[in-house]
């Protein structure tokens, strides 16, 4: 049976940095045939002359108007009949598109297949190894029923792409990929997660690019949450642990100021109980890190995980409920 002709669709903003890494290493792909249209969200830099070096299609957006909207305009161009979603900072792998297309072949033409983060970044610092790590972790732990596929490695028929509506561009600035796979398996479609299919990402995370990220991203998983009504599902990154994890930190926290407080000392041994209960949840992430990096690294980026992470992602879930109150507010702004 012949191939499939995939079309891998990339939004582009501003990025400068990485759209050069990540179409060299799109057309390094050993798969046949593949087109590459990148659709450039309104740069201000100099990523779209980058672009022109390829031998892609460039589609150009009049001005700013979000992922969701790049992606869709690209699928709507898109001549494949499966369609390749990843980002402007990410790396396929050689065998990226041969692995996905045959998963995609296996699963039938309406299951949405996905893919992850390799556990090692393109730059090995510290934090975006942590990063990486810790997606990696997150999104393949139910490979056969995953509760979203990121648009990072997200494999699709493109006639059911299409049926379906595409992304929502009325909605949050992220997480398109997740209401998207909410959507479509409300409407029957199966989500599979093929942790072989992998693309490398550039992070180049500090530790305050870190936790930007994580504040960012949990004040939108917060409001879109409450809009569900499903706070406290088990959910890729924002899954049943990390919640665990956040609910620990500040328990310890108030304990440890309660005793500080009215100085009774003895309050203190009551911190074990939510650390013991952080350790029982988050195990399978630790040994991960350490599995990845060492046991020096596993130590530190637990500790980081435990002690610094959690700070971000509480303050970004305070900041997501007053975003949801603000939604409620405005209802015609998100499904």
């Amino acid at each position: 049976m012949a191939a499939s002709f995939v079309s891998v669709v990339i939004p582009n903003r501003n990025g400068e940095a990485t759209i050069g890494k990540c179409l060299e290493a799109v057309f390094a792909s050993r798969y046949e045939p593949f087109e590459v249209i990148v659709v450039d969200d309104g740069s201000e830099d100099g990523s779209v002359e980058i672009i022109k070096r390829f031998p892609c299609r460039l589609i150009r957006l009049e001005r700013h108007s979000g992922a969701a909207r790049a992606r869709n305009v690209g699928a709507q161009e898109a001549k494949g009949d499966i369609l390749f979603f990843t980002d402007a900072d990410c790396l396929l792998q050689e065998d990226t598109l041969s692995t996905a297309a045959r998963a995609s072949a296996e699963a039938g033409p309406d299951t949405i297949v996905g893919g992850t983060y390799t556990r090692i970044p393109h730059d090995r610092r510290f934090f975006s190894l942590f990063q990486s790590v810790f997606i990696n972790y997150s999104e393949t732990k139910r490979p056969e029923n995953p509760d979203y596929i990121a648009t990072h490695a997200m494999m699709i028929d493109a006639g059911l792409f299409r049926r379906q509506g595409g992304f929502d561009e009325r909605f949050l600035p992220i997480l398109e990929d997740v209401e998207f796979s909410h959507r479509l398996r409300k409407a029957g479609v199966r989500l599979v997660m093929r942790p072989e299919v992998l693309v490398q990402h550039i992070f180049n995370f500090s530790m305050l690019r870190s936790l930007r990220n994580a504040l960012r991203k949990s004040t939108y998983w917060t409001a879109y949450s409450l809009l569900r009504k499903d706070v406290f599902a088990d959910s890729g990154t924002a899954s049943t642990a990390l919640k665990t994890n956040v609910a620990a930190f500040f328990l310890s926290a108030f304990i440890a100021g309660a005793a500080l407080a009215t100085g009774e000392a003895g309050l203190l041994w009551l911190v074990l109980a939510p650390l013991v209960a952080n350790l029982a949840a988050s195990g399978g992430l630790l040994r991960a890190f350490g599995r990845a990096g060492g046991w020096v690294f596993g130590l530190l980026a637990g500790g980081y995980y435990a002690g610094v992470y959690p700070l971000a992602v509480g303050l970004g879930a305070l900041a997501g409920t007053i975003k949801y109150l603000g939604l409620l507010a405005r209802p015609g702004e998100v499904r």
